[in-house]
């Protein structure tokens, strides 16, 4: 139950469509915005941002699924008494915040320091927003998001993957864009951040066209499983992302915010 759940293979490619396009984590909760905006200019820059946003989106949602699962989540320090250690009512909840950033920053550090040595025009091209992946809210946003819906380990992976491929999307997509409107004959008024922040709505507008469409549901529990797995929901996770989110947190079994 921990590494698949309720999910079998079929869910699991749904779950990676619909977090890339049908749920496109940009387009349609508009986290990340600084990047986007400051670096789609050029495809190729857009190209290089968006592969090391999956990158460590990818590789810092699995971590912090571990670091959720074994040390923040409701129960999850029980393990420690396998050394005899009773841990189990130990609540480290209100760490959840801290530790994902700090797993965030120490991924980008290393992946900053490998793309400057192996390629040096993409790190100068990036510049000032590379380091600032580590406070790029779509990562935490998307970490906070899949561990708030207690989604087990592969459809985490699946989820935190298409989260990133669909930053990716958009970003190379508003590239091409503005790359085009670069040799096109825009309104003066209009040139630079504002036809920017238009096509973002159009293109945000177009993407709605998707919402209702799911493709990542769990097989249905038998009675006995329902009855033998009990409700692991994180409070403190639920509050955390309504706190980035600026909304309140959710009543009852709604994950949607």
């Amino acid at each position: 139950m921990m590494w698949m759940g309720n999910y079998d293979s079929l869910s699991l490619l749904g779950m990676l469509f619909q977090a890339t396009v049908i749920e496109n984590f940009l387009l349609a909760n508009f986290l990340g915005m600084c990047t986007y905006l400051a670096c789609s200019t050029k495809l190729k820059i857009a190209n290089g941002l968006g592969l090391a946003v999956v990158i460590v989106l990818t590789i810092t949602g699995i971590l912090n699924w571990l670091v959720h699962k074994f040390i923040t989540a409701d129960g999850a320090l029980s393990w420690l008494s396998i050394v005899g250690i009773d841990a189990s009512n130990i609540d480290l909840s209100f760490l959840t915040f801290l530790l994902f950033i700090a797993v965030i920053a120490g991924f980008v550090q290393i992946l900053e320091m490998a793309i400057e040595k192996y390629s040096p025009a993409l790190y100068l091209s990036l510049g000032l927003y590379l380091p600032l992946i580590t406070v790029n809210c779509a990562i935490l946003g998307a970490c906070l998001f899949a561990v708030t819906r207690d989604y087990p380990f592969f459809p985490n992976l699946f989820y935190v993957l298409g989260s990133g491929l669909g930053w990716w999307l958009a970003i190379a997509l508003m590239a091409a864009i503005r790359e085009k409107l670069a040799v096109s004959n825009v309104i003066p008024g209009l040139r630079g951040m504002g036809i920017t922040f238009i096509m973002t709505g159009l293109m945000a507008m177009a993407f709605q066209g998707f919402i209702g469409i799911k493709l990542a549901n769990p097989t249905v529990p038998t009675v006995a499983q329902q009855q033998a797995a009990p409700d692991k929901s994180s409070k403190g996770e639920e509050k955390a992302v309504a706190a980035l989110l600026g909304v309140e947190p959710r009543v009852g079994n709604n994950t949607s915010y």
